[in-house]
């Protein structure tokens, strides 16, 4: 067996015969380890996730490891607030991200424009002169009381996803932890 080096937090969702959510997860890994105590869960990875029992089962005979794909994050250069929040990112660089998908926005000495696991809704993708060649996304989130004006040594845009596990029968406990192969 590989040695897994943990990162970020450990999260802790009980389980039971109703699919049980966690909270919003950063993803900073392609791989999620899973561990089921008591008894197996079926899960489900995405943005809103419902786990059923026709899911991605893992045993509590043995931890599981499932591929979560790319890492996408991206640096933000600029934020227009409002009833939607406007995302600049560094020219040339583009957008990592694809419409639908849950972002978590960090910025580092200005805390009151942070947000998790918000839909990301457009990608301006308009070229020319004046154009932002995908480098200007627009989230679903209201950020109109927001009144300073951006400006952060640092702020970063990253994916974000949940997890939805349930039993077949009765109630256990599951951890899951972002891991890599180290």
């Amino acid at each position: 067996m590989a040695a897994l080096k943990p990162v970020g937090s450990n999260q802790v969702i009980s389980s039971s015969g109703t699919s049980a959510q966690s909270s919003a997860i950063s993803q900073q890994s392609d791989s999620l380890r899973i561990v089921a105590e008591t008894k197996g869960v079926h899960v489900a990875i995405g943005t809103n996730p419902t786990a059923v029992a026709t899911d991605f089962y893992v045993s509590t005979g043995q931890p599981s490891v499932i591929r979560l794909g790319q890492v996408s994050s991206q640096r933000v250069v600029g934020i227009t607030t409002g009833g939607t929040t406007t995302i600049d990112f560094p020219e040339g660089t583009g957008c990592p991200f694809d419409i639908g998908d849950a972002v978590t926005l960090v910025v580092t000495g200005q805390g009151y424009y942070d947000f998790s696991h918000k839909i990301l809704s457009s990608v301006d993708t308009s070229s020319g002169v004046d154009g932002f060649f995908s480098t200007r996304v627009t989230i679903n989130h209201d950020s109109s009381g927001i009144a300073t004006a951006f400006n952060a040594t640092y702020a970063e845009l990253r994916k974000s996803f949940k997890v939805a596990v349930k039993t077949t029968s009765g109630s256990g406990t599951a951890f899951i932890q972002q891991v890599q192969d180290h």
